[in-house]
């Protein structure tokens, strides 16, 4: 998960890491015995997250990407990473990559979160805010 605060993960790879996740807990939790029946089978979804009581991966990433906002509203314009996440780049993009940049991504984490009217800028510099937005983004449900 190096430079995870970085990722602009669409809706398919937020669902992909959430499967891996499942999987990796399935492993590491190993199989259930039903009572009723008396058989082995996989632990189910929810099962795991009551398991494992740690929020799940993409919940951490969206609360690290809110931390990294702060970090990147500080910078000054000279800074590279600044310009790299703020700059409008134009052409055309290279097959592959993500369709959305950061900058929207974050603005979609606050719309779920239910501060879709603030400009992320603001909400990352002022510090009570921002620790109010990441611990809802702990909290929030994602499918």
């Amino acid at each position: 998960m190096y430079g995870y605060e970085t990722w602009s993960l669409i809706l398919r790879e937020e669902r992909r890491l959430i499967m891996f996740e499942n999987r990796v807990l399935r492993r590491i939790f190993g199989p259930k015995r039903d009572e009723g029946m008396g058989e082995w089978r996989k632990p189910l979804n929810e099962e795991l997250s009551d398991l494992y009581s740690s929020p799940n991966i993409v919940r951490v990433i969206k609360s690290r990407r809110m931390r990294w906002a702060r970090h990147v509203a500080r910078m000054g314009e000279s800074r590279v990473v600044y310009r790299v996440f703020m700059d409008k780049h134009e052409g055309k993009r290279p097959l592959g990559t993500s369709r959305l940049r950061w900058e929207n991504i974050m603005k979609m984490d606050l719309q779920e979160v239910g501060c879709e009217c603030m400009d992320w800028i603001n909400v990352a510099r002022d510090r009570d805010r921002r620790r109010a937005l990441v611990n809802a983004v702990m909290i929030f449900l994602v499918p």
